[in-house]
């Protein structure tokens, strides 16, 4: 019975902090994300999701955090960002992006909401299929932005 009742504990404290994330894109339901974190890729999983919308609409940022890496990924996520959440728990993904927002460093302070990118095609991306591919990372103890188990978003946006 205790390890149900630390599993319920667990649980809720998980449901309780993803509750809180603000979507990336304004005007998506939560809802279109459901079942993309498990969708097949050409020889590895999503792990993802991927939020459909017109290229340069503005992408925001889920939580206050901060800029732990502005990143290429060459053939890959083309131009990405991460994001660590306040605590250093999480980091947030962003992939895809047509270009970064104005000013935007690493080390920076971002606030829940704060245009941070644009939503593109870049990396492997096809180029008529704008959209943010966005993930989920809870980090290691040593806290690299590149390692981390993924966790399917949709559950932090419902």
């Amino acid at each position: 019975m205790k390890i149900v009742v630390s599993a319920i504990v667990v649980a809720a404290a998980t449901w309780t902090a993803a509750a809180r994330l603000h979507m990336p894109i304004d005007g998506i339901n939560p809802e279109t994300l459901k079942g993309g974190f498990y969708d097949a890729r050409t020889g590895h999983p999503h792990e993802a999701v991927d939020i459909a919308a017109p290229r340069n609409t503005p992408v925001h940022a889920v939580e206050d955090g901060t800029i732990a890496k502005l990143f290429w990924s060459k053939g890959g996520g083309g131009n990405t960002i991460y994001e660590f959440d306040p605590t250093s728990t999480y980091a947030y993904y962003y992939a895809h992006l047509e270009r970064y927002a104005d000013g935007l460093r690493e080390g920076q302070h971002v606030t829940t909401g704060q245009v941070i990118g644009y939503v593109g095609t870049s990396g492997n991306a096809p180029p008529n299929a704008p959209h943010l591919h966005f993930a989920i990372f809870e980090l290691t103890p040593a806290h690299h932005w590149w390692q981390g188990k993924a966790l399917d978003p949709y559950p932090f946006f419902r």
